[in-house]
């Protein structure tokens, strides 16, 4: 099952590579969202301290929403999804895979964010475990949770639309979850940001466990 992981995640990020969307469009835009953020509260830099967490984190969820929709557009073009019926691979492989491919996009554009907000903003990381580890847990379930929803549109003409319309609330937990533990991380709030990692990787191991279980049935179903 590991290697049928690997060769799934493998296949979607050589064609990301190949594509280089990520790299040439989808990372600039992020990054232009963070300067138009900082030109827009700059007048307020309290405010714009305060909110550094939070602006990051909707920034994110912007570039894994066009992440899990190039990964759904993969399966549903010239046939791919019927294609990896009939090679016999464990839908649950399937799912882990296209969800780590989906992962390591998103902690490339995360790490690169980071370093924009410490010089855009000049945030100050008083917690390092904890900001990656946030990083790696949040982008678990925003990953899982985009995937299994990906399949469940991708039958759905206008799945462009409609996915935004489900994701975005259900991934509400994360955006929450991370942006406190992110506070606590940067030392702008004085919250508990490891107690918020736990529900995070709460919401995370929800959502592998129901894409694991129900990504077959989708897979045949779309």
């Amino acid at each position: 099952m590991l290697t049928d992981i690997g060769l799934v995640a493998a296949k979607d990020l050589r064609v990301e590579w190949r594509s280089r969307v990520t790299l040439s469009q989808v990372l600039p835009i992020a990054l232009l969202v963070l300067v138009l953020f900082g030109f827009a509260l700059d007048a307020n830099r309290p405010v714009l301290d305060a909110a550094t967490a939070g602006l990051f984190w909707m920034t994110v969820l912007f570039v894994g929403l066009i992440a899990v929709q190039r990964s759904t557009s993969i399966e549903t073009t010239d046939g791919a999804r019927r294609a990896l019926l009939l090679a016999g691979i464990d839908p649950a492989a399937v799912f882990l895979g296209k969800a780590l491919a989906v992962a390591v996009q998103l902690l490339f554009v995360e790490i690169v964010l980071v370093g924009g907000i410490i010089v855009l903003y000049d945030a100050t990381v008083e917690s390092i475990p904890l900001l990656f580890a946030t990083l790696l847990v949040a982008t678990v379930g925003i990953s899982a949770a985009g995937t299994l929803l990906g399949a469940l549109v991708a039958g759905v003409r206008a799945r462009e639309t409609v996915l935004p319309l489900l994701l975005l609330p259900i991934l509400a937990p994360v955006l929450i979850g991370a942006t406190r533990a992110f506070d606590d991380a940067l030392g702008t709030v004085a919250v508990d940001g490891w107690a918020w990692l736990g529900l995070l990787a709460g919401f995370g191991a929800i959502n592998i466990g129901l894409g694991t279980l129900a990504y077959g049935v989708l897979l045949e179903e779309t």
